[in-house]
């Protein structure tokens, strides 16, 4: 289905009812109709039909939608806003010679096309940080110019070079095997999570194949609009995964949403639909498994924020399993971070791109733990976390951010040598 009608088809659906609006996040904010979803719908559906042409007044509105999708969830009518809205953004791209995203976001486009593109940058990165670089160039006005503060508030203290294998035996009774998607900026975003992922599966019995072909999963691509370079890297995982049976784990659940969602992107390809029926997110996959007897947690009396990303929540709807699992760590108190279903603001690049309705939207979230004063905040996707974490930051809080499963691995007790 070509954008255009995949838009008409889901904005006949639509009855504008209005019960996604106290659901939408910028509606909130702004109070406008044009920034909510059914207005949104509306012109989409007028640029899909050529009643209304493409403008800089147009596409503001539609460039606001942080696509956190929870209009969707609540949705009677069943509207796919989501795979609707990136269409509008394809129809878009298409129409026009050049991408007007900015430097940045389209710098990242580049990076995360080829996997040895992240590891050079991993590897200057280091550089930097570790020879005096970083504080050089923090003071200097060509650091303001670029603009680089906030594309650095998201990147991770790089200790040592990533050391990833194909194959990670299991350490515990065997139990099976997964397979593990490991994302394309992880090692320079959020290293630890797919160490603590692989570390905490081999106890758990679990043979993990990182296969090395993967590529992006593509949803930065797709939506910015370009569909062709998202097709192509989502091809590539396809090959790279096309002879695994086993599970296909995720742990940032903004990369296993779109995954799972390839067989919508793929209509008609036999083997995305496979690889989105075997997608599972981490968290779930380990919430539903049974744990062997002697794997014990050391007692934590901390008390811990979870954070619901709003594609965990909205897309995946599996937000409640990473309370269960943290719920096996003795003497932790687990708290929702309130107005937990309302989006934080990261979105993928959106903090970038619109700034400053990024920053109102995670302000009351900055005040939340401010009042509950938590030792840790955890967050099942990276983006999210370092956001919030820049946003911590910035308040003086001294909060760790962490993937539930790096907090589980932490407080895992190591068995006696000779043992699982």
């Amino acid at each position: 289905m070509n954008p255009s009608s995949h838009i008409k088809h889901e904005a006949a659906k639509c009855v504008a009812c209005g019960l996604c609006l106290p659901h939408c996040p910028t509606y909130g904010l702004l109070h406008d109709e044009a920034e909510s979803p059914r207005g949104r719908l509306s012109l989409m559906q007028a640029l899909a039909k050529d009643d209304l042409p493409l403008s800089d007044k147009l596409e503001s509105h539609l460039a606001r939608c942080l696509d956190c999708r929870a209009c969707e969830r609540v949705c009677p009518s069943g509207v796919t806003y989501g795979l609707a809205f990136d269409a509008a953004r394809e129809l878009i791209e298409s129409s026009r010679p050049t991408q007007p995203a900015g430097r940045l976001v389209m710098f990242m486009h580049w990076l995360v096309e080829k996997p040895h593109r992240v590891v050079k940058l991993e590897t200057l990165l280091r550089i930097y940080q570790r020879t005096g670089l970083q504080r050089l160039f923090r003071g200097s006005r060509l650091f303001q110019l670029l603009g680089l503060a906030q594309l650095e508030a998201n990147i991770s203290v790089l200790t040592s070079p990533s050391s990833l294998m194909e194959i990670h035996p299991a350490t515990g009774k065997p139990k099976g095997r997964v397979a593990i998607f490991t994302g394309c900026l992880t090692s320079i975003t959020d290293p630890q999570t797919t160490v603590s992922a692989i570390r905490l599966l081999n106890r758990l019995g679990y043979e993990v194949h990182a296969p090395p072909e993967q590529r992006c999963c593509g949803a930065l691509h797709r939506h910015h609009g370009l569909a062709a370079k998202a097709t192509e890297l989502m091809h590539g995982n396809l090959r790279a995964f096309s002879g695994t049976e086993e599970p296909i784990l995720c742990a940032a659940s903004g990369c296993t949403a779109t995954l799972k969602e390839y067989a919508k992107y793929q209509t008609g390809d036999e083997s995305a639909g496979r690889f989105s029926t075997i997608v599972t997110d981490l968290n779930q996959f380990l919430a539903g498994i049974d744990w062997p007897s002697e794997i014990k947690f050391n007692p934590l009396n901390k008390r811990i924020v979870v954070h619901d990303p709003c594609n965990l929540t909205n897309v995946l709807r599996q937000e409640k399993k990473p309370y269960e699992l943290l719920a096996r760590i003795p003497g932790a108190e687990i708290l929702p971070l309130p107005d937990n279903a309302r989006c934080c603001g990261a979105a993928g690049t959106y903090h970038l791109t619109q700034a400053s309705i990024a920053r109102q939207l995670r302000a009351p979230k900055i005040e939340h733990l401010k009042r509950l004063a938590p030792d840790i905040l955890v967050t099942s996707n990276p983006g999210c976390a370092t956001y919030l974490a820049a946003g911590l930051r910035e308040a003086g809080l001294d909060i760790e951010v962490m993937h539930p499963v790096v907090l589980l691995e932490k407080q895992m007790q190591i068995p006696p040598p000779g043992r699982g």
